[in-house]
């Protein structure tokens, strides 16, 4: 069996032990487990066999401007067409829209499968896939109608444009203006730090970007517009400045984009630009999760099988061992195996929550599980992305010299990985707003829906692990007590947010905690 396939068929047995699923089994009678198994084992083998070739071409070759267009690495092109056509980009998109309409859970099951085959090319997609939820979701029925289709086909791509040269996380500083003339929007600035900004692999390209469009300071002046680079084949003011030179994900264009009096369709209202965007970036924020579990499970594979075929140390009277059989070798690869298994644990359960907390009858149901879906989304998003730099990390360290070089993958893995807690709200900005909004603006509401959540599973699991559920449950019982510290210290803000970071480390290790326990339900890797 190849390491894609045992990755989907674990990600198959996790589904299993993941409360919710059962239930989203209920409300969705189509994702029966036969055909979630035939589902994953297709992306699996879609992975391996068009998606893993591209990846060091794409990391050797880059990207190139040529004529003031982006050329992309060799295959990516024809690949990102076959992705769609075999209808990855579509799965969840809705079958209104000419997508499948599947739960966001099975696309968070076979995402870190793609991701893990070629995390640069899957960049272009992500972005793509977001913006058609937005737009299905926002835009007027006919720029919906006309723009979700073509995105989901694979015929048209999309980008979100936040970023400028002086406002990054900050955006309430952003400058470039959408002016209203004779019934049109004409957008005029500079945004910066574009994944796939320009390329050649679709026809057109539709910017989703933030805007000002009154005097209003802050977030509260910014309006959301689709931006195409080119209207009926001519060019509509978007011109690319420059990409980037980085340190990873070299297959992935990262531009500088000018807008100079470029045609704009307004999306949602006026002003509330933010809000609309994070239809967009919340599924963004999961995939970077799914980005990070792809390169941690290639990353454990690679160091698991290099220590079962490495030959070094014992009596030297006999002949080496293979290094697994060292225990400090044998501490590494549990370490790196369990953080695995928890991401890819942690990912499946707020899946499930994102999508019941659309799909359930009850209203109060709802609006719990979309309060536990807000707290665990920064977690899952920060400490997600983290995992896929930390454990190629610690695998180059049990390849030694060997995984410094370039024969093997894991050094593009930890350079490709080292943004991703940066995109997509960095880490500091994911641990005030765990703090400042998750805790204190919504008094704990989160919090709460978590501790319940997780004890009432752990307690069922009591009577099978006593003693792993006592310590269970006593990691939560101390977090709780560290949460309502922090709630204390709003009287005292300069304390707590110093402080942010070192609770959202906390929450996560009360969630790994309980990830951890259900994994004992379904046994080692």
């Amino acid at each position: 069996m190849s390491v894609f396939a045992r990755q989907a068929e674990r990600t198959a047995q996790l589904l299993q032990v993941t409360p919710g699923w059962k239930r989203l089994q209920a409300l969705h009678p189509d994702c029966d487990d036969e055909t979630i198994e035939a589902i994953l084992d297709e992306a699996a083998a879609f992975a391996e066999r068009v998606l893993q070739p591209l990846n060091t071409i794409g990391d050797r070759q880059g990207c190139d401007v040529t004529d003031g267009r982006v050329r992309t690495p060799e295959g990516f092109a024809g690949a990102y067409r076959q992705y769609a056509q075999a209808g990855w980009l579509g799965m969840d998109v809705p079958e209104a829209f000419g997508g499948q309409g599947l739960p966001l859970t099975v696309h968070a099951a076979c995402a870190p499968l793609f991701e893990r085959g070629c995390v640069a090319l899957m960049m272009a997609a992500g972005s793509s896939r977001a913006a058609s939820h937005l737009l299905a979701k926002a835009a007027g029925a006919a720029v919906a109608a006309k723009w979700v289709p073509r995105l989901a086909a694979g015929d048209w791509a999309a980008t979100i444009c936040i970023s400028e040269p002086e406002a990054g996380s900050d955006v309430g500083r952003l400058r470039t203006k959408a002016v209203l003339g004779d019934g049109e929007w004409r957008i005029s600035g500079q945004k910066i730090w574009i994944s796939f900004g320009d390329h050649d692999m679709t026809a057109r390209i539709g910017h989703c970007l933030l805007a000002r469009t009154g005097d209003m300071p802050g977030t509260r002046g910014l309006s959301l517009f689709l931006v195409p680079n080119q209207i009926d084949g001519r060019p509509n003011g978007v011109s690319l400045e420059r990409i980037e030179d980085k340190m990873g994900l070299h297959g992935s264009p990262t531009c500088a984009l000018r807008f100079e009096g470029a045609r704009g369709v307004l999306i949602g209202e006026p002003g509330r630009g933010l809000p609309e965007l994070f239809a967009m970036i919340e599924l963004m924020r999961l995939l970077t999760a799914c980005q990070g579990l792809g390169l941690a499970s290639a990353s454990a594979d690679i160091a698991e099988a290099y220590a079962a075929e490495r030959r070094q140390g014992g009596p030297p009277e006999r002949p080496p061992v293979p290094i697994a059989e060292h225990p400090d070798v044998r501490r590494q690869l549990q370490e790196i195996r369990l953080r695995t298994e928890v991401l890819r644990a942690a990912v499946l359960e707020l899946a499930t929550i994102m999508d019941l907390a659309r799909l359930e009858t009850d209203e109060d149901l709802r609006r719990e599980l979309g309060d536990l879906a807000g707290w665990m989304l920064p977690l899952i998003k920060n400490f997600g992305a983290g995992a896929g730099f930390d454990v190629a990390n610690a695998a180059i360290q049990v390849l030694g010299g060997a995984g410094y070089t370039k024969d093997w993958p894991l050094e593009q893995y930890l350079r490709d990985s080292r943004v991703m807690t940066i995109y997509e709200g960095t880490t500091g900005m994911q641990a005030l707003d765990f703090l400042t909004r998750r805790l204190w603006r919504e008094d704990g509401r989160g919090l709460r829906a978590f501790l319940g959540r997780a004890r009432q599973e752990i307690d069922g699991l009591a009577v099978r692990h006593p003693t792993r559920a006592a310590e269970t449950l006593g990691i939560l019982d101390h977090f709780d007590d560290v949460s309502t510290g922090m709630m204390a210290l709003q009287a005292d803000p300069e304390t707590a947010l110093y402080q942010a970071n070192d609770y959202m480390s906390a929450a996560w290790g009360a969630v790994s905690a309980w990830m951890a326990l259900r994994l004992e339900l379904v046994g080692p890797e």
